[in-house]
């Protein structure tokens, strides 16, 4: 669920936004069915589904129309936050740490994209046409391995890591009441895996990276 966004929803809305949009209802449509009507791991993967199709819609929305503008990526990210932040006490958890995790994941990756000074490149690639956006985008992954740049990152990598190490922890000391936590926890590793791919698909094989 975390790494669809990237590498298969983004070149999908580029092609097809409105399509890519009514899927929404599928996920939505798919987990409340398992949700309400089933128990146990079934109910819980409901619950996912519905908080990804909050993530799903805003990524729609966003690599549809509004790629081009990277300061606005994370507030459409954030339209469901309020649900998101009320939901964490019903039994929509599940639903809500997913989202909420995957906008923190959002989150930090864009914060160090402009810390890394790489936002530029973004408005510059996704209008590009796609020989000169694959250039552009490796440029951009050159200068994220030039080592003040990646020390940056790396001290952000560890941040990330001790705070899902922290969630598992705490997770494990909750107990049943603890699935909300080692689910975000996992999320966020797994945005770093993701960011980590990305990286490389940029440096290696642009085309592959979503984003073009």
């Amino acid at each position: 669920m975390v790494v669809l966004p990237v590498f298969v929803q983004a070149p999908w809305v580029r092609l097809h936004p409105f399509s890519a949009v009514l899927f929404t209802s599928v996920f939505l449509s798919l987990g409340l069915i398992l949700h309400l009507g089933g128990t146990g791991r079934r109910a819980e993967l409901g619950s996912l589904l519905v908080g990804f199709s909050g993530s799903w819609l805003a990524g729609c929305l966003f690599w549809g129309w509004l790629r081009a503008h990277p300061a606005i990526h994370l507030p459409i990210e954030a339209f469901a936050l309020p649900l998101g932040l009320a939901g964490l006490r019903t039994r929509w958890h599940l639903a809500a740490g997913f989202y909420l995790a995957s906008l923190l994941g959002t989150a930090c990756t864009d914060l160090m994209m402009l810390i890394s000074g790489v936002m530029p490149f973004w408005p510059l690639v996704v209008n590009a046409p796609i020989g000169e956006s694959s250039l552009l985008l490796r440029s951009a992954a050159e200068q994220v391995l030039q080592p003040p740049v990646f020390a940056l990152l790396g001290l952000a990598t560890s941040l990330i890591l001790v705070t899902a190490n922290q969630l598992k922890s705490r997770a494990r000391k909750a107990g049943t009441n603890g699935e909300c936590m080692s689910m975000a926890a996992a999320v966020l590793t797994t945005t770093l895996w993701v960011d980590g791919l990305f990286l490389l698909a940029a440096l290696l094989q642009p085309g592959m990276s979503g984003l073009i």
